[in-house]
C-alpha cells in the first residue's frame, strides 16, 4: 500500500506541497491536520486511547478521533471519513479554529500541524476499529481539565495543548 501524503503548508494553511507523511514527521514540516472532538447530550467528550502499536503517541489518550486531510479533501470531509474508519460511526460535524503547533517525540519524530478542531455530537456505542484504538471512555471536561493537570503522561502532547489554549473552542 502506497504510504499516505499530507499535504505541506504555510502559516496561513495554504498548500505549498505533498510529502508522505512518514517524511514529514522525520522532518518536522509544517503540514495541516484536524483533530476531532465528539460530545454527547450530557456534555461529556469521547476520549480514545490509540492503539498500543502506533508508531508515535502509543496507548496514549487523546481526544475522539485525529488525522491528515488528504489531497483535494475539505477539513470536514477528512474528518468525516476518519472518524467513521477509526470509531465506526458518522455524524455531522463543525469546525471551530486552527492553530499550528510543533511537538517532538522521544522517537526522533516530531508533529508540526496547522491543525483544525473539528466538534459534532453522538450518543451511542461507538464500533472502534482496533488498528487504530485500544479503547474509549466519555468524561466530562472538567474531569479532564483535572486529570490532564494530575496524570500530563498519559495524554498526546496535541491534546494537552488544544485542552489548554483552545478549551471554549470545544464547547458545543
Amino acid at each position: 500500500m502506497k504510504e499516505e501524503q499530507v499535504i505541506l503548508v504555510n502559516e496561513n494553511d495554504e498548500k505549498i506541497g505533498l510529502m508522505p507523511k512518514q517524511e514529514a514527521h522525520e522532518k518536522g514540516v509544517l503540514h495541516r491536520a484536524f483533530s476531532i472532538f465528539i460530545f454527547n447530550n450530557k456534555n461529556e467528550l469521547m476520549l480514545q486511547q490509540r492503539a498500543l502499536h502506533k508508531y508515535h503517541s502509543p496507548g496514549l489518550w487523546t481526544n475522539t478521533c485525529c488525522s491528515h486531510q488528504r489531497d483535494g479533501e475539505t477539513s470536514l470531509e477528512a474528518g468525516k471519513r476518519r472518524l467513521f474508519e477509526e470509531m465506526g460511526f458518522s455524524t455531522d460535524l463543525k469546525e471551530t479554529t486552527s492553530f499550528i503547533y510543533k511537538a517532538p517525540f522521544d522517537n526522533g519524530l516530531t508533529e508540526h500541524e496547522l491543525d483544525h478542531i473539528l466538534v459534532g455530537n453522538f450518543e451511542k456505542t461507538p464500533e472502534i476499529n482496533t488498528e487504530e484504538v485500544a479503547s474509549w471512555k466519555w468524561m466530562h471536561l472538567e474531569e479532564v481539565k483535572k486529570d490532564i493537570q494530575n496524570n500530563p503522561e498519559i495524554y498526546t502532547a496535541w491534546f494537552k495543548i488544544i485542552f489548554d489554549k483552545f478549551y471554549k473552542h470545544l464547547l458545543v
